[in-house]
């Protein structure tokens, strides 16, 4: 197969075929690798989406299309408004529910731990059960403990309604994957799909930070909640009398459940993931947490937990069975660089978002409003970065794209490095604001149509779970990694209040530096990982 070539090549299947199907991303030394374990895994009780009809699945009409395009748009971006929310809002969180350092960033955190640990989980489930059933049961919860959170008598009950909010949004972000797949066809109105499902984020994420900040200092954070409650309902409302029935889910659903997915694998990784973003939250919301015997253990069979994982799924292979994620997709180059890439990508983005709002109510000590008004310009910047790569994914180079944005995020970092918290907002601040989504929105729609089309039609809701997780879990390792430095450099900092904005800042920049070889890192490895790619999301012939 040439170097030259510039697509994603993959071999159709159809219910009943003799081999697994097998595909290759251009560019890739490893011969082609098969989609599922066995030729039993390929004849599904229930046909996968790719056998719905055409005239249902593949040709959408404009209401059908823009309702599914509504409902993955505004699930991502309420979960990002409430993230903007939370993350304006929590020093008047922490003031009403007296919350310590040990716990002050457990309401960001808590969410980020649950969502990523139950995501493998529920997206093998909605493939078996259908995504548009789940994702209207996640809608309903979203719902539900969102509503809970705002109406949150105690810092501890606040937390607990993240962590179940979390949980809540892992039944819909897979699901949204697979519905996208399961209603465009490949080429450019999936690509769109994907980057609009993208695009929702950003713009959740600045509006939540916006209103936010102006309930912060008006009528309370509460009515966030409230008001995000009331929006996820009429979301559900759309979704429930839109939303195309194309997987729904029909005969013998039970011994699909049971047969069908690895759940022992699914179980050892979401133990694994658990334990990780515990430890790693632990460590984000106190530094020295790291030493504590409570923290290390944990961290210790967290990691022994992952070559127990990897020893099953490759036993499961061996025999022909269901893995959850075969060892075999991770001898592909480009598959592999991605998924490291999107894990280093959204650490960087989470924690340099973090770390603004820290600089600018901490360092610079301006007010919740203010600080919300200064990250208005990201929603643009994302939104612009995702509506161009819906449009140009099947025309460009995909890693030329990511590339271009990987360098804008990390011109980002550098300017939050050099920065003087006396300059004005528009000397730096504003252009890292500004760039800093760049990289991860560029990234959100190769990535899922890389990830997608190496899962089989069938598990399309799974591919969606494999991208959430890697993202969730590159969330919590970043801003735990940066947390770590930065309270050690201000702890080490000669100045003696350690509370002081000039020692705060010493923390801030040494994170703020770290980032940024994190994410030039990132770029050096796309630069060499997805060499010979060539175009994704073409419509195959």
């Amino acid at each position: 197969m040439s170097r030259t070539s510039t697509s994603i090549e993959l071999v159709d299947y159809s219910p009943v075929i003799a081999h697994p199907p097998r595909v290759q991303l251009k560019g890739d030394d490893t011969p082609p690798l098969p989609l599922a374990n066995s030729t039993e895994d390929l004849q599904p009780i229930n046909p996968p989406n790719d056998a719905v009809s055409a005239e249902q699945n593949l040709n959408p009409d404009k209401a059908t299309t823009a309702i599914v395009l509504s409902c993955v748009v505004c699930i991502t971006g309420i979960s990002s408004l409430l993230a903007g929310l939370v993350t304006v809002g929590l020093p008047a969180m922490a003031h009403d529910f007296d919350l310590g350092p040990d716990l002050l960033l457990w309401p960001i955190s808590i969410y980020s731990l649950t969502c990523g640990c139950t995501l493998l989980v529920l997206g093998s489930v909605a493939d078996v059960v259908g995504s548009r059933f789940m994702y209207l049961t996640g809608c309903v919860l979203q719902s539900a403990f969102t509503l809970a959170c705002g109406l949150s008598k105690t810092g501890t009950q606040l937390i607990i309604f993240r962590g179940f909010a979390g949980i809540a949004i892992s039944f819909c972000l897979p699901s949204a994957v697979s519905i996208i797949t399961g209603t465009f066809p490949e080429g450019k109105s999936r690509n769109i799909a994907f980057a609009s499902m993208g695009g929702g984020q950003p713009i959740g994420f600045a509006l939540g930070l916006t209103l936010g900040g102006v309930l912060a200092d008006t009528i309370g954070w509460r009515w966030g909640f409230h008001m995000a409650a009331i929006l996820n309902t009429v979301v559900f409302g759309i979704g429930f009398f839109g939303l195309p029935k194309v997987d729904e889910a029909q005969a013998q659903t039970w011994k699909r459940l049971r047969e069908d997915i690895d759940w022992i694998g699914a179980l050892i990784a979401s133990a694994s993931l658990a334990l990780l973003s515990y430890a790693f939250a632990s460590i984000s919301g106190t530094s020295s947490n790291i030493k504590s015997p409570g923290t290390l253990a944990t961290l210790i069979i967290a990691i022994l937990l992952i070559p127990t994982f990897i020893f099953w799924v490759g036993r499961q292979e061996r025999l022909s069975r269901p893995a959850i994620i075969p060892n075999s997709l991770w001898r592909n180059r480009i598959f592999t660089v991605i998924c490291i890439g999107v894990f280093a990508t959204w650490g960087v983005f989470n924690a340099i978002e973090s770390y603004l709002t820290l600089f600018f109510q901490e360092v610079q000590q301006i007010s919740a409003i203010q600080t919300s008004l200064r990250f208005l310009p990201a929603p643009f910047s994302g939104a612009l970065a995702n509506l161009v790569m819906g449009l140009i994914a099947h025309r460009v180079r995909a890693d030329w794209a990511v590339i271009f944005g990987m360098g804008l995020t990390t011109l980002a970092t550098l300017l939050m490095s050099i920065i003087h918290p006396d300059w004005s907002y528009w000397y730096c601040a504003f252009f890292a604001v500004f760039l800093n989504p760049v990289g991860a929105d560029a990234l959100f729609t190769i990535s899922n149509l890389v990830i997608t089309s190496v899962f089989p039609g069938k598990t399309q809701a799974l591919a969606g779970g494999v991208f959430n997780t890697i993202a969730q879990i590159g969330k919590s390792v970043g801003l735990a990694t940066s947390a770590v430095i930065a309270a050690s450099v201000t702890a080490n900092s000669p100045i003696k209040d350690k509370e002081a904005p000039e020692a705060l800042m010493d923390g801030y920049r040494a994170a703020f530096w770290y980032l940024f070889a994190m994410s030039a890192a990132t770029a050096l490895l796309f630069i060499w990982g997805l060499k010979g790619i060539g175009k994704v999301g073409v419509k195959r012939e």
